[in-house]
């Protein structure tokens, strides 16, 4: 097995193993009214679970975990391979290498990554928020759900159109397309801000962590020669290079999570309520009306336990290819 498939298939079951954890979560967040009263507490977690098996059997806790793994493989690809680039661009020597140019170098990277792989992960949450038994969706038709739906159009009368509704809401219900591709990036607005932090602080806090673990009272405990090139500087050892990859992952999740809500919440607009496409705006209040700033925290503790491993494990691997390929 080759180094590229042993990597694939580790990032396969890591992301198999978080995913009853990552469907509880989007109910969590997205606010579903049959699992919002166990938020709050691990025990919830568990009870949540519970139910859900009890339910749907353990088939129901890996509700959308297809779209997921057809989305990490390209989204991981497309970051690493987008931040090196995108790096190079701004930060062409050593003395250009500032925090400012990394957090740009790792959003930018972010924000490409997110763009190409956004309709699957709106799919991936649709079909983790859906509950009710009967009613649920393959992925092909969820697909062709989301295609279909419009937001709901509210007839006016010519008497009360001026009175009643402000001439941008009118202008905003004849510009917003009824159908389409564009479903499928709903939310999208809110991921964009969301990823600048979180891609940004992730790539940001990672070359941050291992500055400081190469500093020189730590560097003979830390680092050791590169296996393939002698001359060239010392790389982390594993386990450093773990815990650099474990503190970006907490500092992003943590300065991101609150738009991770938003987005949650915008994505399954289209399956609750009016089906109308949901503001980030709107969806604050919404979430401040319900919970207060407490609602923009929920799931957090599975955030850490799901993302704070998987960006340890990812950035290890991806720095210890740079090294096997020599780049």
């Amino acid at each position: 097995m080759s180094s590229e498939q042993a990597w694939l298939g580790g990032w396969r079951d890591a992301k198999t193993l978080v995913a009853p954890l990552d469907r509880v979560k989007i109910l969590f967040q997205a606010s579903s009214p049959q699992f919002a009263k166990y938020t709050g507490t691990w025990f919830g977690v568990v009870t949540a679970m519970r139910d859900i098996n009890r339910q749907d059997g353990m088939r129901g806790l890996f509700r959308g975990h297809s779209a997921t793994l057809l989305r990490i493989f390209p989204y991981a690809a497309i970051k690493f391979l987008a931040y090196e680039q995108f790096r190079a661009v701004l930060i062409p020597s050593k003395n250009h290498e500032t925090p400012l140019r990394r957090l740009f170098s790792g959003a930018f990277a972010g924000v490409t990554s997110v763009f190409v792989t956004y309709p699957l992960e709106v799919i991936r949450v649709r079909l983790a928020f859906e509950t009710k038994h009967e009613a649920r969706s393959s992925l092909g038709s969820i697909c062709k759900q989301i295609y279909h739906e419009h937001p709901t159009t509210t007839t006016i009368s010519s008497s009360s159109h001026h009175s009643a509704v402000p001439g941008n809401a009118v202008a905003a219900a004849v510009a917003t397309p009824r159908t389409g591709l564009i479903n499928f990036y709903r939310g999208f607005s809110s991921t964009l801000a969301g990823m600048l932090p979180y891609a940004g602080m992730s790539f940001l806090a990672h070359d941050t962590a291992g500055d400081w673990l190469r500093l020189p009272n730590l560097a003979p405990y830390t680092t050791t020669p590169n296996p393939k090139n002698p001359s060239a500087p010392p790389i982390l050892r594993y386990w450093a290079e773990l815990i650099a990859g474990g503190f970006a992952g907490l500092v992003s999740q943590t300065a991101s999570y609150p738009l991770e809500v938003i987005r949650r919440r915008m994505q399954v607009g289209g399956a609750v309520g009016d089906g109308h496409r949901l503001g980030m705006a709107e969806t604050a209040r919404t979430v401040w009306r319900e919970r207060g700033w407490r609602g923009f925290f929920v799931g957090l503790g599975i955030g850490y336990f799901k993302v704070v491993p998987m960006a340890a494990v990812s950035f290890y691997v991806y720095e210890r290819g740079k090294v096997v390929l020599g780049v």
